[in-house]
């Protein structure tokens, strides 16, 4: 063998090294990625979500950028070559740090791992639920306030007259929701339907109350806004009926707040010519200004009469009452 053909043959091993090295290395690049864990302590559950035709480089790049896998790289090939692409699934799902690739591929194929968690709060409005499922990237901003307004299961809800706006009856609680496949009517429907068994106890009571349904879910939702403490709302429940039955004005500034969203009244508010103007005009405003929750539902049917005519929170959740106007200003001076 000449020196040439010897220079030839190191060069050929040489190369053919440097691609075993290189095998080698990815190899155990690709391992480690898959069964090891960005960090085994952080178990602290995120939220992760895979939109409907996401691809499997853009799912792995996501969870890359979130730190929730090593390498989306190992991810796309670990897919690819346990033939599972079709396998992955659209949704929202709740993952860590502490899992490996193999662990969340496993959740994210797996149906009944997807889901969305939506808590409507006592007092939230319709439009609140709106940015609420826009923040939870479930929808585009004002898709579930037009589903609202659009909707067309009136027949069945006996509480529902045909074209009630349904503010008011989307009941308080905590919802689980298709994320795949999520539509705003899913969450109508559940919440419709919760009321309803919420509600179904009480129905009695409302028709011996002598007042309407929706006078009473009216009157709840601005206990609900008006009032901090559990433990007053029949008493305001009792001074606010007794203004709309002595012909008074509800002065409640929740009402005035219903259509704003920076929470202050301002004197052009006060002079506005607005149905929720419960300043100015007497009455209950013409629809609920929030969806209140059963509580504040049951003081509305039920409200403790009193002496009083006035009442304040304050800051720190106490309700402060007063018979008279001047008592009243005395309470807010020292109170508010």
């Amino acid at each position: 063998m000449n020196k040439s053909q010897k220079q030839y043959r190191r060069y050929v091993y040489g190369i053919i090294g440097f691609f075993i090295a290189a095998i080698a290395a990815n190899t155990f690049r690709y391992y480690n990625s898959i069964n090891s864990a960005p960090d085994p302590e952080n178990t602290e559950e995120v939220s992760f979500l895979i939109k409907q035709g996401e691809s499997i480089e853009t799912i792995g790049k996501n969870l890359e950028d979130s730190e929730l896998i090593k390498s989306s790289w190992a991810f796309y090939w670990y897919i690819r070559l346990n033939n599972i692409d079709e396998d992955i699934i659209s949704g929202r799902f709740m993952i860590n740090q502490s899992m490996t690739t193999k662990e969340i591929t496993q959740i994210i194929s797996d149906a009944s791992k997807s889901e969305a968690i939506l808590t409507i709060q006592e007092g939230l409005r319709i439009k609140d639920i709106d940015t609420r499922l826009t923040e939870s990237e479930l929808i585009e901003s004002g898709a579930f306030t037009k589903a609202t307004q659009e909707f067309k299961g009136y027949e069945y809800y006996y509480f529902l007259p045909a074209g009630t706006p349904l503010e008011g009856y989307l009941f308080p609680d905590t919802y689980f929701l298709n994320a795949g496949d999520f539509k705003p009517d899913e969450v109508i429907y559940k919440a419709l339907d919760n009321f309803e068994n919420k509600i179904q106890p009480l129905v009695d009571q409302i028709t011996q109350s002598g007042k309407s349904f929706e006078d009473i879910i009216i009157m709840a939702s601005i206990i609900e806004k008006e009032v901090i403490s559990q433990e007053d709302k029949s008493l305001v429940s009792g001074i606010l009926w007794k203004r709309i039955d002595s012909g008074w004005r509800l002065d409640a500034d929740a009402t005035l707040l219903y259509t704003k969203d920076d929470n202050k009244i301002t004197s052009a508010d006060l002079s506005a010519d607005s149905p929720y103007n419960s300043r100015k005009v007497q009455g209950l405003p013409p629809t609920p200004i929030c969806n209140p929750s059963l509580s504040s539902i049951e003081a509305a049917i039920n409200p403790k009469s009193s002496n009083y005519w006035f009442y304040l929170s304050t800051p720190e959740g106490e309700t402060i009452f007063a018979t008279s106007n001047e008592d009243h200003n005395t309470n807010k001076a020292k109170y508010l």
